[in-house]
């Protein structure tokens, strides 16, 4: 396999270029933490970006950075914590999930948009991305967005490319909004609740005045292969309801009390702080029961985005058909499955419930054969597949950039 390393967006332009003229498609890489996601594709040449890896500019007064899109995410979320500042939609890290030594690039996230449990609250990754440099399909430089949110004119090119996984464009620079690490995070833990139950009990916590910033449910069988960075939580073998709350240490303080309250009618439910709070967020966001290095590491586990009022009647179906697992965040708006492993990924079952409820269903781990065989990524329905690859086209008409990883191929 042939693999081009870049070093500056000319370099970037010139091998889409090349690619172009010798209808070569290309798999765009940066540290590859994530190539197991999607459809393997029709190409054997690589176009790496890992070299494109500065800091372009970082300003914490401002609450903006600028990075090259090959900058390792691990590294960036370093310098911004030594500022204690975040990315408030908590990027997940797929590295324990999928079994990769490395968490990936600023690139990588953007393209698979892939937010943490705060995304209740804060929003997505697009939602962050005030601008970007990137090389289209044409082989052309484009830049979209600004450095500041009032900047944007014309069309939010960034609301395209965050999710797209790079068959839109090649980014080679992006600017984030960053923001300040809250002072004090508190956690509340209801144990014993089925999901129906826990369903109910986040539904009222996220229609509380009470500002919960996460609110998730680890049911017990999920919780059966436990994990150090669970600790005592998975320890006590019961079902947890995990609702958090964050801000200025009074604040904070005072609305878990009164969120205590208001749950009452659903048992007692103790508190944890601060450093153990993160780790236990940490932990959900990264759905590390489900990990590569543990009892179910060799499940495909699906990530499933629903209604949440829909999430425990479907998590509970899809557990008991398959004799999985399942883990809800979001309020119950997102599901993840880890299913026993099966030649279709429990697919056909995954599909009719998921479009039952009006939901999407991405399978996020599994063997590259079952990855040949199923649909990855949720089918669209006819209109809106139409109105994608008409969007795809105007910036890829030749099917260069990841050719295939969206879609499987077909006879």
């Amino acid at each position: 396999m042939d693999t081009l390393k870049v070093r500056d967006a000319k370099d970037v332009e010139e091998v889409v270029r090349a690619a172009i003229a010798n209808e070569q498609p290309l798999e765009i890489v940066g540290h590859g933490g994530k190539r197991s996601i999607g459809h393997a594709m029709a190409t054997n040449a690589v176009l790496d970006v890992s070299a494109l890896n500065a800091v372009t500019s970082y300003e914490p007064n401002e609450l903006i950075v600028t990075l090259q899109a090959g900058a390792p995410l691990a590294d960036v979320l370093s310098l911004i914590d030594a500022k204690n500042q975040q990315f408030a939609f908590e990027p997940v890290n797929t590295a324990p999930l999928l079994g990769t030594p490395v968490s990936g690039t600023i690139g990588g996230m953007i393209a698979a948009g892939l937010a943490g449990p705060r995304r209740i609250k804060a929003g997505g990754a697009r939602d962050h991305l005030l601008g970007a440099h990137a090389v289209s399909g044409f082989g052309d430089s484009f830049k979209t967005g600004g450095r500041v949110v009032k900047n944007v004119t014309g069309y939010d090119l960034c609301k395209l490319l965050a999710g797209s996984w790079g068959t839109l464009s090649v980014m080679t620079e992006v600017t984030l909004k960053v923001m300040p690490k809250p002072e004090a995070e508190r956690t509340l833990l209801l144990r014993g609740l089925d999901d129906a139950a826990a369903n109910k009990a986040m539904t009222v916590a996220l229609g509380s005045p009470y500002d919960v910033s996460g609110a998730a449910h680890l049911p017990k069988s999920a919780l059966r292969t436990r994990t150090d960075e669970l600790g005592d939580i998975a320890g006590q073998g019961e079902a947890v309801t995990a609702l958090r709350l964050e801000g200025i240490t009074a604040s904070a303080t005072h609305r878990a009390g009164s969120l205590r309250e208001l749950l009452a009618p659903f048992g007692a439910a103790t508190l944890i702080e601060d450093a153990a709070s993160s780790v236990l967020w940490a932990a959900i966001r990264d759905v590390l029961p489900f990990a590569a290095s543990g009892a179910l590491g060799a499940w495909p586990v699906w990530r499933i985005v629903c209604p949440p009022a829909s999430g425990a009647l479907l998590g509970t179906q899809l557990a008991r058909e398959t004799g999985g697992d399942v883990i809800y965040d979001w309020g119950g708006g997102l599901i993840w499955a880890a299913l026993p492993p099966k030649a279709d990924a429990h697919a056909p079952s995954v599909r009719q419930r998921v479009d039952a409820v009006g939901g999407h269903a991405t399978l996020i781990r599994a063997v590259e054969d079952v990855r040949r065989s199923v649909d990855v990524f949720h089918p669209q329905a006819p209109g809106v597949a139409a109105l994608s690859e008409r969007v795809r086209a105007s910036f890829d008409p030749k099917s260069i950039l990841n050719r295939g990883r969206l879609r499987r191929a077909t006879a």
